[in-house]
């Protein structure tokens, strides 16, 4: 580069020296006339013009145009530990740090590279060139290229970032979601780091300069053709060795080759498991059996289980109805709960066959997951792989001998277990329970609901009435275990009888008045009136005539009008009586009246003579 600068020069000394001089001395005024002020004050020499297009025609042959902010091509010409040595035919060579080319590592001697000039000369007159400019103004070029023609394109990862990775392509940098670094879900993100890969480009906003990235879209295309291929070939039945791709509550999907069956979670085992990972793991490589596929075979259904021997085939012949076994419960419903009694060989035991009580219950009152337990076997149908089990037949039925335990008339102590509208669930001992009519249950109060006498779990004391040893029904009393009071009551609370006490409520069309614990009359509101022509309020103590006692129903009516009312209906009948008696003193008998009549006559008589003298 030095030789091509003295040559230069050597054709630019003499056509400027010659010219200048032997012009001023020949004609003076002719060359102030003349004289170019301009390059005189700039300090520019006036050069003849032909050899200054001869000049200007030499240095763009030899040297580029380092003054422009044009990209130009460059050759690498020696790589130091740090900086790459680029000669861009100029009068010397350009500095690049490596730092610009960590996109390409395999970066050598001889390679052509563009960049732009960053400074023409630094303090040591070096030019310092940039690789990574230059790309910059190019970049966008190449990646709208790249997205329009789907090439391939080089990207160096530089870190990790949310949701996936940032990628220097051609100097920008783009952005590599997680979901397209792989066709496989990606766990540890940072092995991809500081590593350059290929890419596609898939998108490009030029409003906001966003670029995305794919490298699951390179490899997909693989992928389809060898999803085509292995598809062709999928029959029910074939035996495909796979990797555990994805692990959810409900199943296991696996990678075929670049096709994905999924394993239900009940292909997995025979036995009985409660999430996947208990059988499998992420990335393990298992053979798998297809066992359907739909009509695309975009689905398709495998199974790991079916490729061992089902346990039901393995069972013992020797094992019959009768027989005890132990195991393991593994599922609790409502209804009852299964039991492992061998790998993959499963039980029901119904919540009926949990205990003798013809009162059902819940089969968690009975076992949990993971108990151990004995059972026998009810029923065994081998073809169907169904087993029925029962725990309650492990004890004699306590309805064997029910007559000696409980004849009629026995009196006991049960536990009240459960209300129905109708009465109350009494349990003498397990597997014994007997029913309460509401109606039995007390002689006196009126019950509307069994919660209102009692509560769950609470003792009472039973008087067998009835027993029904084919039907296993026991009906019992609570008001039979005491004498019905209502006996004494007949007696105690006649009709006319008079009792005090006071309003206990105010209902419809009357009130109630409490004589004791047991007799609640009813008091109808005419019968409410007080003698001052008010009536009687709630908690108004006074006396009452029952007017009304119906055993049977257990009906009590009084009244407190009837009280005084009866008194003056006796003051009336008194006071007549009284004035009866006081006529008949003074009314003149029969007798009486025939002598004053027969006087009076006589008068008359005597009268009607005189005149007639």
């Amino acid at each position: 580069m030095a030789e091509k600068a003295k040559q230069v020069e050597a054709t630019e000394a003499p056509a400027v020296e010659a010219p200048v001089v032997s012009e001023a001395k020949a004609n003076p005024e002719k060359f102030l006339k003349d004289f170019n002020w301009h390059n005189y004050q700039e300090g520019i020499d006036e050069v003849d013009d032909q050899q200054l297009k001869e000049f200007e025609k030499l240095v763009a042959e030899n040297f580029v145009d380092t003054l422009d902010d044009e990209v130009v091509e460059g050759t690498v010409v020696h790589i130091s530990d740090r900086d790459a040595i680029i000669d861009i035919n100029a009068k010397s060579e350009g500095v690049i740090s490596l730092n610009e080319f960590r996109y390409n590592p395999d970066l050598k001697v001889g390679d052509k590279v563009e960049v732009l000039i960053d400074v023409r000369e630094d303090a040591t007159g070096q030019l310092v060139l940039s690789h990574r400019k230059a790309r910059v103004i190019k970049a966008w070029d190449r990646v709208n290229g790249a997205h329009d023609t789907g090439e391939i394109v080089n990207g160096f990862v530089k870190c990790r970032t949310k949701g996936g990775m940032i990628v220097d392509v051609f100097g920008i940098e783009a952005f590599l979601p997680g979901s397209q670094i792989d066709v496989k879900p990606i766990r540890d993100y940072d092995q991809y780091v500081n590593k350059t890969m290929e890419f596609k480009v898939v998108k490009i906003n030029h409003e906001f300069k966003n670029v995305v990235v794919s490298h699951k879209a390179l490899i997909e295309a693989d992928i389809e053709e060898q999803k085509k291929e292995i598809i062709g070939q999928l029959e029910k039945g074939q035996v495909l060795e796979g990797v555990v791709k994805n692990i959810t509550s409900y199943g296991v999907f696996i990678d075929l080759g670049g096709v994905d069956g999924l394993v239900h979670i009940t292909d997995l085992s025979w036995s009985r498991i409660n999430h996947p990972n208990e059988i499998v793991e992420l990335d393990q490589k298992l053979n798998v059996v297809i066992l359907d596929f739909d009509e695309n075979k975009s689905r398709i259904q495998l199974g790991l289980k079916q490729l061992s021997k089902h346990p039901w085939e393995a069972l013992a012949e020797e094992v019959k109805v009768g027989d005890k076994v132990k195991g393991k419960v593994v599922v609790i419903a409502d209804y009852g709960a299964f039991i492992e009694v061998a790998d993959g060989v499963e039980g029901l035991i119904h919540v009926s066959e949990m205990s003798w009580s013809t009162h059902l219950r819940s089969a968690q009152d009975f076992v949990s997951v993971g108990d151990e337990v004995e059972a026998v076997i009810l029923t065994l149908d081998r073809e169907d792989r169904k087993m029925s089990l029962g725990i309650k037949q492990l004890t004699p039925d306590p309805w064997t001998d029910i007559t000696n335990k409980y004849p009629l008339a026995s009196k006991h102590t049960g536990i009240v277990r459960n209300f129905t509208n109708f009465g109350v669930f009494v349990e003498l001992e397990e597997g014994i329970d007997g029913l309460i009519y509401i109606s039995d249950l007390s002689w006196t109060k009126k019950i509307k609901h069994p919660s209102e006498f009692c509560a769950v779990g609470d003792k009472l004391d039973v008087i067998v009435l009835e027993l029904d040893v084919e039907g296993r029904k026991l009906s019992l009393g609570h008001k039979q275990t005491t004498e019905n009071p209502w006996d004494k009551y007949e007696t105690e609370f006649a009709l006319d009888t008079v009792h005090a006490s006071e309003i206990t409520e105010i209902v419809d069309k009357g009130a109630t008045v409490t004589f004791n614990d047991d007799i609640v009359a009813f008091v109808p509101s005419r019968h409410l009136e007080k003698e001052d022509g008010n009536k009687l309020k709630k908690g108004e103590s006074a006396d009452f005539k029952i007017i009304e006692f119906n055993k049977e129903f257990k009906r009590v009516v009084a009244s407190h009008t009837a009280i005084f009312k009866a008194e003056e209906i006796k003051n009336v009948k008194a006071a007549a009586k009284k004035a009866a008696s006081a006529a008949a003193e003074a009314k003149p008998t029969l007798g009486d009246a025939n002598d004053a009549l027969q006087a009076l006559k006589d008068k008359m008589d005597g009268k009607a003579t005189k005149a007639k003298k």
